[in-house]
């Protein structure tokens, strides 16, 4: 089968599908668009030259028209509703005790894979923490992790704050993952271009429908960076060989509900 199959008596020849190609693979002739056979070797399988065709003329060898969700301009937002939509998002961190259902979890999954990704290689593969013993074991961990450091390089402890959040800790007041009943960890293989984009992308669409579903989250520095440098997570974490962690959310349902949305600085914007 050729890359690309065009329906002639459907295909209006308007070159959308040319002008939007991004490696620039389709040629269009007077009769009906085609890919050189020795150019397939460049399509990222994207799917932007049947989303685009108005025609619903054009189908890719791994995806045709009916596969493909039809566009609802009546779901779309106002710019009064994005701008609302966006400057709502808060950092969750105080939870409901109470478990989110694997269905609903498996909701946030479906969604973060139509995250953009460099050249459409979608490497972004993830780890769920479901049961709240582990993540409180995690958190256990970063501490032991966060002690390490103390001990051993006492000047980087000491910017990162890190003896108060073992006091925390030591208190009861976990300052890790804030007794967030799962974690949903984003990791990649260390050998695409730019995996840690493509995660820390994967997981803003993952926080952004967040709310959607009822549920907040709270991006999981702190174990982001023990998951680098501290071997016994690492072993409990048991990524795949050649993969590391890119980033990680906490998720459950909130516990309280923000009123307001408080302002931010002016954006230092430089013009030229």
């Amino acid at each position: 089968m050729t890359l690309i199959t065009v329906d002639p008596e459907r295909c209006t020849k308007d070159g959308h599908c040319v002008a939007e190609c991004p490696p620039q693979i389709i040629a269009l002739t007077d009769e009906i668009p085609f890919v050189m056979p020795e150019m397939e070797v460049y399509c990222i399988d994207c799917g932007h030259c049947v989303a685009v065709c108005p025609a619903e003329a054009l189908t890719l060898r791994t995806l045709a028209p009916a596969e493909c969700l039809p566009l609802n301009k009546a779901s779309l937002l106002s710019e009064e509703q994005a701008e609302h939509f966006l400057r709502s998002r808060r950092s969750i961190r105080n939870y409901k005790d109470k478990p989110v259902e694997r269905e609903t979890l498996q909701k946030l999954f479906d969604l973060a894979r139509h995250a953009p990704t460099g050249s459409n290689k979608q490497p972004v593969q993830w780890l769920v923490i479901e049961d709240a013993g582990d993540v409180q074991k995690i958190a256990d961990m970063v501490i032991d992790w966060m002690k390490d450091v103390i001990q051993k390089d006492p000047a980087a402890a000491a910017e990162m704050k890190f003896d108060r959040i073992v006091a925390a800790q030591a208190g009861g007041v976990d300052r890790i993952c804030r007794k967030a009943p799962h974690l949903a960890i984003a990791f990649a293989d260390t050998a695409y271009s730019n995996p840690q984009t493509d995660c820390a992308i994967a997981l803003t669409y993952l926080e952004l429908f967040l709310p959607a579903l009822g549920l907040g989250g709270c991006w999981g520095g702190y174990v982001n960076y023990a998951a680098k440098h501290w071997p016994p997570l690492q072993q409990f974490l048991n990524l795949p060989e050649n993969t590391e962690c890119y980033g990680v959310m906490m998720i459950g349902y909130p516990r309280y509900r923000y009123h307001r949305m408080p302002l931010r600085r002016e954006a230092p914007v430089v013009w030229r």
